[in-house]
């Protein structure tokens, strides 16, 4: 058991310095082929591991944008179990901390209530 958490620990280091070593060059449809490798990883405890999943979705992110990362995450930040939501929340601080201004296009509509103004007309005047 050892043996893999080192072996996947490698992996993912190794994906984070590929995916910043490609940036810019179109190879997005191998990085969302590693981003699906490495997300199952997600939920793992030992710290070595955790550090090195956290590093390999930084490089994706950089090569494939935060908005992909979002999408990702969106599916786990209001889970009803708290150990899920803990490691979503985790992931989108560290997406959102590094890339903020990236993420706002790729954030769900919400429509407009009686009390609330949610809709962003100026970004539908950019896009």
């Amino acid at each position: 058991m050892d043996r893999d958490l080192v072996h996947r620990q490698t992996s993912m280091s190794a994906i984070q310095h590929m995916a910043l070593g490609v940036f810019g060059f179109g190879c997005e449809d191998s990085l969302i082929h590693l981003l699906n490798c490495v997300w199952p990883n997600i939920f793992e405890t030992s710290p070595h591991v955790v550090q090195a999943f956290m590093g390999a979705i930084e490089g994706i992110r950089v090569g494939l944008g935060p908005a992909r990362i979002l999408q990702y995450t969106l599916q786990g930040l209001f889970h009803p179990a708290r150990k899920v939501r803990d490691v979503y929340w985790k992931v989108y601080n560290t997406v959102y901390i590094g890339a903020q201004d990236g993420m706002i296009p790729a954030y769900p509509r919400v429509p407009n209530d009686s009390k609330n103004h949610f809709v962003r007309y100026e970004l539908d005047y950019i896009l």
